[in-house]
């Protein structure tokens, strides 16, 4: 088992003195000795002097991954005004900020320094899993608490102050083929998958794996890139040909849509199942839904659930954005609970850096367990891996209703 480390004290404050825009912290100079250097230094950074817990988050509000980067935002925005109207954490009134990293490695990073300038003490991000890869390194110098709603990588939490709510890639291939086996979904299974996107690749092998295991039948296994993902008339036919029951999508929303799309102009209709990254396939501009009836996909969030917690959420979030969330909104709303259970647990107050801050969330993190929207009981294992049921959804009439 990985050992969970920590960053010692002087190393981080020697990290945050470049974070002196973090709320207002002092400073203070002091004149070397002949031959050191004589410019004045920050001291590390003290807090928000704002008295408020300043929460920031990152992810695409543009480009083609705007619908989730959008629903991160949102979703945790819906948190923060609960937790704010029921008298905040340790009596303290939370502030969200938010920006926008078009899913890029390097605007990511800015994002973060951008985040880090506006006084963040703790991080809900990235959104994507190639951006949050990117971020990792710096979170962990600043000693940076970091929980990604959405970020599937497997290595994204190798790094002590990193969590995760979502299914990492392996678990959700691994509980894909347990979800298709277990259900009698179908027995002859088909799959295309994009060989250039670290998501999809790592959620197919694992899924093919877990699929031996179960007896399920691969009948073929297609695959695209980042330059040829407009055109899957070839691998469709050759799935057809194979005779596939139900073709495996571990892939993304505008692809998928596409998939959908010329299956049904070849005039075939296997069922459809896909991951996370299917969710939001009903809210993409300009396709039509009636091609996604009958598609499931794994996610531990249905938005008909009949608990009050999800209906209020989706009530509240309906109200304030016009739509239906989906699961990265749900998955940000958990974020935020478990960020307030921690501070809780830990009597952490706004006024401590964020060095401060992310050693005694590490240490109160094993202790957490967060009845959720996206799974009751929800904890986190050593690795900052969450523990929680999976769950499947289908698209009946234009929306998701729950499988179980």
């Amino acid at each position: 088992m990985k050992k969970r480390r920590v960053v010692c004290a002087a190393m981080a404050a020697v990290m945050a003195m470049s974070l002196a825009a973090c709320g207002g912290s002092d400073t203070a100079s002091a004149t070397t000795a002949a031959g050191e250097a004589s410019e004045s230094e920050e001291t590390a950074a003290e807090g928000s002097s704002e008295g408020v817990f300043v929460i920031g988050g990152s992810g695409p509000l543009t480009g083609g991954s705007a619908l989730y980067g959008t629903a991160v935002k949102n979703g945790a925005q819906v948190a923060v005004d609960e937790i704010n109207a029921n008298g905040g954490i340790n009596g303290y009134q939370v502030k969200w900020i938010f920006e926008d990293d078009e899913a890029d490695g390097e605007k990511a990073v800015n994002a973060y320094n951008t985040l880090k300038d506006e006084g963040m003490q703790m991080f809900v991000g990235t959104t994507t899993s190639g951006a949050c890869m990117s971020v990792i390194a710096e979170t962990e110098n600043d000693n940076m608490f970091q929980i990604t709603p959405s970020g599937t990588t497997a290595d994204i939490t190798k790094p002590a102050n990193v969590y995760r709510m979502c299914f990492s890639d392996p678990a959700q291939g691994t509980k894909s083929a347990q979800y298709i086996a277990e259900h009698g979904v179908a027995q002859k299974v088909g799959v295309i998958y994009d060989n250039s996107d670290t998501y999809s690749s790592g959620i197919y092998e694992n899924f093919a794996k877990e699929a031996q295991a179960q007896g399920l039948e691969i009948v073929g296994a297609e695959s695209f890139n980042s330059e040829s993902k407009t055109d899957f008339k070839t691998q469709l036919q050759k799935l057809k040909d194979a005779g596939a029951e139900l073709v495996f999508l571990p892939f993304y929303y505008t692809e998928a849509s596409l998939v959908l799309k010329q299956a049904d102009e070849m005039g075939w209709a296997p069922k459809f199942f896909g991951c996370d990254g299917m969710d939001g396939i009903l809210d993409l501009p300009e396709f039509d839904t009636s091609l996604a009836e009958g598609l499931m996909l794994l996610t531990p969030f249905a938005a008909d659930a009949q608990d009050e917690l999800t209906q209020n959420f989706v009530a509240a979030y309906e109200e304030a954005y016009g739509e239906t969330p989906i699961q990265f909104a749900a998955d940000a709303y958990d974020c935020l609970y478990v960020i307030k259970q921690a501070v809780e647990k830990a009597n952490i107050t706004p006024d401590m850096d964020m060095s401060e801050i992310c050693d005694a969330m590490k240490t109160v993190m094993p202790e957490v367990t967060l009845d959720g929207l996206t799974g009751a009981g929800i904890s986190f294992d050593e690795n900052g891996e969450p523990n929680k049921a999976p769950k499947a959804v289908v698209i009946e009439n234009g929306a998701y209703k729950s499988l179980e």
